[in-house]
């Protein structure tokens, strides 16, 4: 089992380094080797520091190691050292984008993280000397770990603004057709439903919903599944209805095969209904 290193990682990093430039230096190669040899190096798979792992390196790194581990004038290993930049954990946005953030934010607090970015990159296109502008995910951690949080739509209730659209709403409701007494005028059709169902011969079907409304009381007559849209299945939901909720005046469907097949009709008009 490997053990985990028990040396600062800079360190770590800086003996890895000078184990694979340190063959040059020792060695020095002649003139006008040295760019086959830093291939050769840049071609070898290395043990990873840290974590263990297979690692590569291109030719140019391993020259910049080379070069400092040589102009090194007291300790070529520690010029080697992983240098943690001043900003490390730390986001940066241009301070212009900054300003224009925060005024995003105090105007629109229901913003998604999302559309606050597109704004801005709307207003850094239309302002390029104000660019450049940082991805997506900078913007979010930067809003994120200064506090600006998205912040939910608050429900209106009981203001006076949300009773007044209420009233309006109400006015515009109209009804396509519209009967003054229960049971003068029904409305039937068939809907698909919208998931299918395994038959017993083991093939799948989308059943269809024949609906009975009544205008007046919008009242449900009946409602009743079936597998196909046909004259006998229209019958006998309306012959369900009837037994329900009596006779109807009046009729209102799409002029479907089923609602004009001349048996349905013919029923119909021996029973008085239109």
């Amino acid at each position: 089992m490997t053990s985990k290193p028990v040396s600062p990682t800079p360190s770590l990093w800086a003996r890895f380094r000078f184990s694979i430039v340190g063959s040059l230096l020792s060695a020095p190669v002649p003139h006008g080797g040295l760019q086959q040899a830093l291939q050769d190096l840049a071609d070898k798979t290395w043990t990873h520091p840290v974590h263990g792992g297979p690692v590569q390196f291109s030719a140019s790194t391993i020259e910049r190691w080379y070069y400092a581990a040589r102009g090194a004038k007291q300790d070529p290993v520690h010029v080697l050292r992983r240098i943690i930049r001043k900003d490390c954990g730390q986001i940066s946005l241009p301070a212009i984008q900054v300003e224009q953030l925060l005024a995003q934010y105090r105007a629109h607090e229901h913003w998604s993280y999302q559309l606050h970015y597109d704004n801005l990159v709307a207003w850094v296109q239309a302002h390029p000397t104000r660019g450049p502008l940082r991805s997506y995910s900078t913007v979010r951690r930067y809003m994120q770990a200064h506090g600006w949080l998205r912040k939910r739509r608050s429900a209106a209730k009981g203001r006076p603004g949300m009773e007044r659209a209420a009233q309006r709403r109400e006015r515009r409701e109209i009804r396509s057709y519209e009967a003054e007494d229960v049971g003068s005028l029904w409305h039937l059709d068939f809907h698909h439903g919208s998931l299918s169902v395994l038959l017993p011969s083991g093939q799948w079907q989308r059943p269809l919903a024949l609906g009975i409304l009544d205008d007046c009381s919008r009242l449900g007559c009946h409602l009743q599944w079936y597998l196909s849209e046909q004259t006998e299945d229209l019958v006998h939901g309306f012959s369900q209805a009837i037994q329900k909720r009596g006779l109807p005046r009046s009729t209102m469907t799409d002029g479907g095969s089923a609602m004009i097949a001349e048996e349905f009709r013919e029923g119909l008009l021996n029973l008085g209904i239109v």
